[in-house]
Formats: C-alpha cells, sequence, structure tokens
C-alpha cells in the first residue's frame, strides 16, 4: 500500500487553519513578525506581490483621472477632535505622540523628554489632515473635482495583530476625493469600487460580493460605505476594499467650502477609499494549499522558475547555457502587457529546490537535465495541479503556450474560489439554523465553519448588535443586486424586505 504523500505545510488546514495560515506565510519567506509588537517586516518575496497590486492599482486610478499626492504622517490632535464620529471610531486605535526628545535619566536610561504642546497622532487615516489642505486649496467651484491619492503607511494600534490581515501598522493607499455636487461624489464612490472589484477578481482571482455597510459598520464619519467582500477557504469574510462617500460631514468640519456657479457659498462633498496590504493575506487564504502559497500568475513576483539539474560535471556547462537559452526566450514574452519574469535556481539544495518554489507558488516550474536538454525540452509543473504532475514539454511549445498556461491557472483559481463561495453560501429562514451554522460545536476542526448566510434582517440595529454579540457574526453588507423580498427578520421575526450577507470576519 503506498504511503500517504507528507504535506509541505504542518498543520494542513482541515487541522487548523490560524496556524496553517501563519506557517504558509513563513513557508513562503513572505513576512515575518517584527521586534516591534504588532508589526510586519515584509520580505521581497511578499513585497513584490504587494508592489504588483500597487502598479497595476495605480495605473487603474490615473485611468480615472486621480493624480499621487502625499500628506503628513502626524496629525495635530484638534483636527481629529473636529468630526466627532471619526475620533469617536478611531480613538481606541490611536498611537500618540506626546514628545519630542529623550534624555538619560539619573539611572542612565533614555526618557521621553521636551513635552509637546498639542500631542500628535501618527496617521490612521488622514480625511482630516487631507480635509485641512482641500480647505486652503478650494474656493471657486472651478477648483473641484479634486481627485487625489497617496501611498502611505497606517498606524492603529491593533490587540490581535495577524501578519497582513491585523498589523499595528500596515501599507495602503487611501485616496480622497472633493466635488461640487453629491451625485458627482456618489458616482466616484461606486467608480472607485468598481475598480477595486475588478482588481481584486481579475488580478487576485478572488471573487467578490459588492454591496454596502450597514449604519453599524460604516466608516467613522461617513453617509454610505460600499464594501467588496470575498471569503476565504475557512468560510470567514475578509473586507477586500472600501469606498466611502462622507456626504457634507468632513467638509463642515474641516471648512472645505467653495462659491458655487450661482455665486452662493457652499460646501463640498466629499469621498474617500482604500485597499491595504491585507489583500496579500487575502490571495494567501484564497488559494493556498496544504503546500504553501498558490499566488495567481497576474501578481505573481515570477511566472516561471527554470531548475537546472546540475548532477554530472561534464554536462552542467551545457545545462546551464540550455536554461539561460530557454530563460531569454521566456522574459521576451509579453504576458498582459508586460515580459513575463523568470527565475533561474542553480541553488544546490537537492530536492528542497523544488519544493522551495512549490511553497512560495511560483505558477510555473521547470526542471532541466541532459535528457531534456538534448531533445530540446524541459520538464514542466503547474503550481495550481498536483506536485507529481509533471509534463514534457518542448522548448519551442513552452514559448508559444506559456501565456496560454500562464491565463488557465489564473482562471482556475478563480473557478476555485467561486466554488468555495457558492457551496458555502446558504439562503436561511430558521435562527435556530442560523445559529447553528455558525456555532462550531462537534465539528471536528472548529476553525472551519459557517460561511454566507443569506437572511433577512429588519434593519434594527439591536438585532445586528446582538447577533454580533452572540455569534462574533455581522452583515457583511447589503448586495447591490439584493431582490426585494417580504419576509422576516432572521433574529427577532420582524418585518423585512430583503436579504443580507452575514459572516464570521477578519
Amino acid at each position: 500500500m503506498a504511503k500517504d504523500r507528507k504535506n509541505a505545510i504542518s498543520p494542513a488546514r482541515s487541522e487548523d487553519y490560524p496556524e496553517w495560515y501563519q506557517q504558509v506565510v513563513k513557508a513562503s519567506d513572505m513576512a515575518e513578525k517584527s521586534a516591534v509588537r504588532g508589526c510586519m517586516v515584509i520580505k521581497p518575496w511578499g513585497y513584490s506581490v504587494w508592489e504588483n497590486i500597487s502598479r497595476t492599482l495605480d495605473d487603474m486610478f490615473k485611468a480615472t483621472g486621480v493624480k499621487n499626492a502625499y500628506f503628513p504622517v502626524f496629525i495635530p490632535l484638534r483636527f481629529l477632535e473636529k468630526e466627532a464620529a471619526h475620533v469617536e471610531g478611531f480613538a481606541t486605535e490611536c498611537a500618540v505622540v506626546t514628545h519630542h526628545r529623550l534624555e538619560k535619566g539619573a539611572d542612565g536610561k533614555l526618557v521621553p523628554a521636551g513635552e509637546l504642546q498639542e500631542p500628535l497622532i501618527v496617521r490612521p487615516t488622514s480625511e482630516t489632515i487631507i480635509g485641512e489642505s482641500f480647505a486652503r486649496w478650494v474656493s471657486s467651484y472651478r477648483d473641484l473635482p479634486i481627485l487625489m491619492n497617496q501611498w502611505a503607511n497606517v498606524v492603529r494600534w491593533e490587540m490581535r495583530p495577524r501578519v497582513f490581515l491585523r498589523t499595528s501598522e500596515f501599507l495602503w493607499q487611501e485616496g480622497h476625493t472633493a466635488h461640487a455636487n453629491a451625485d458627482e461624489a456618489m458616482e466616484r464612490t461606486r467608480l472607485m469600487l468598481d475598480v477595486y472589484a475588478d482588481l481584486v477578481e481579475n488580478r487576485l482571482a478572488m471573487p467578490v460580493l459588492r454591496g454596502k455597510k450597514t449604519p453599524a459598520e460604516r466608516f467613522p464619519g461617513a453617509v454610505e460605505t460600499l464594501c467588496v467582500e470575498a471569503m476565504m477557504q475557512d468560510r470567514k469574510s475578509l473586507q477586500a476594499g472600501t469606498s466611502h462617500f462622507l456626504g457634507q460631514n468632513f467638509a463642515k468640519a474641516s471648512g472645505i467650502q467653495f462659491q458655487s456657479a450661482k455665486g452662493e457659498l457652499e460646501h463640498a462633498w466629499t469621498t474617500s477609499w482604500g485597499v491595504s496590504t491585507r489583500l496579500v493575506g487575502g490571495l494567501i487564504m484564497s488559494h493556498g494549499d496544504d503546500d504553501g502559497v498558490v499566488i495567481p500568475p497576474r501578481v505573481a513576483p515570477a511566472h516561471v522558475a527554470l531548475m537546472p539539474m546540475l548532477k554530472d560535471a561534464a554536462k552542467n556547462a551545457g545545462v546551464l547555457e540550455y536554461t539561460e537559452r530557454v530563460a531569454r526566450e521566456l522574459r521576451e514574452v509579453r504576458y498582459h502587457g508586460k515580459n513575463l519574469i523568470v527565475e533561474v535556481d542553480t541553488r544546490d539544495i537537492g530536492g528542497a529546490r523544488g519544493w522551495d518554489w512549490v511553497k512560495k507558488g511560483v505558477p510555473l516550474r521547470a526542471e532541466i537535465g541532459p535528457r531534456d536538454m538534448a531533445q530540446d525540452a524541459v520538464f514542466l509543473a503547474r503550481r495550481d495541479a498536483a506536485p507529481g504532475e509533471k509534463k514534457s514539454m518542448s522548448r519551442a511549445e513552452l514559448a508559444a503556450e506559456v501565456c496560454a498556461l500562464l491565463d488557465s491557472i489564473q482562471a482556475r483559481l478563480f473557478e476555485r474560489a467561486l466554488a468555495n463561495r457558492e457551496e458555502n453560501t446558504r439562503r436561511m429562514d430558521d435562527k435556530s439554523e442560523f445559529y447553528d451554522y455558525f456555532t462550531p460545536g462537534n465539528l471536528e476542526n472548529p476553525g472551519i465553519h459557517g460561511g454566507y448566510a443569506m437572511a433577512h434582517w429588519c434593519q434594527d440595529p439591536r438585532c445586528e448588535a446582538q447577533i454580533k454579540e452572540d455569534l462574533s457574526v455581522t452583515i457583511r453588507c447589503v448586495p447591490f443586486d439584493q431582490e426585494r423580498e417580504e419576509g422576516r427578520c432572521i433574529f427577532c421575526g420582524g418585518k423585512s424586505h430583503g436579504r443580507v450577507v452575514f459572516d464570521k470576519s477578519y
């Protein structure tokens, strides 16, 4: 009887999903915990994924007229105090600077000194300080719209950190716009959400639900928050992007006023929108398997890893020369507007070399030995297939078909993620069934249960709050494509006119 193959990652997803995630991040060499509690070091392989995401997004933003800028990381406390709902929403997450230098104490240790006259908040988000700039830049309707984005880091003092998903400091982009009327601002809010959906679905291969947040789940100070939600393999939901219609709330707090075409003084209508490095965590949890991460080709740091099999000293030079020839040919191939990225791995680490690329999730890997060279071929494996599934392919055939192979992997990853979502989405009308659905109970793996529950809600925030307290389940979104359907609230039995999406989340 054949012995079962041992997985590269332990524990497996089915055994301990949260720990599996941590081990995948480590094994793929994407990131590690920092010496600073709650922070992370993003290593080159993981940072390359973020670079590919951010570069793609940057182009998409600019195609809609957005321009990049940069604003200070420090925000005066009084700026946050101007918008009450905003400061209340972020108060417990803020890091505060109160001193501006260090001095040696009596015991010789360094201690803070030089107390600031006004504390500074380390940027948790930038609506208030950008609003202060907009107020100085805008005086007439001719100054609008302002369409601006910044790539930055933010700090939110996270109590339960997890690499990529929730860290005290993380990388993101935050877009901020100001408009002369509400319709234009709302149109921008929806447009940017569509940009995020495009990125997440067509680059990260993660299917999303589009909808709006309930008042309890909105961004602090927003009039409306739109979101894209993606289901991970453990059936929890990841908020993959948000776009906020801020109305005139922040404009009034910051004094963003303009003279309209009619000569009347009005407050601007503003928006903000953002995604962060948590998308890298979402990618891992959407596609990873028990051998490591699986990276969609359109955001992969490398598309192909070539491994020359260097065993016979007399033939090594020929194999290396042949491998470099294959690499040169592949690097000339254009894939979605850019040249393919090809790694040639000549490390002398035996079988661990192939497994290293499996764990890193490179889409295609190829072994090249004397026999392959003699046949003018390579021995190719796809990361989305089982590890043992390899086939010989001629050099010419590989160059001709490599883009089709990569697109096939991209499509399969999306289809798998979509199948996972469809399999774990249920319409529910019974409260007992609903509570059982989100209660681990006697399941073998308490980390994997639940999913999307499409259930009625009466719009009473008390029902929403009680479900959250009982089950740690929230309304992820009110779907845009929600059909009007008379029903009864899943919690209280009150009247409802449509279903919403409930789930546990990251």
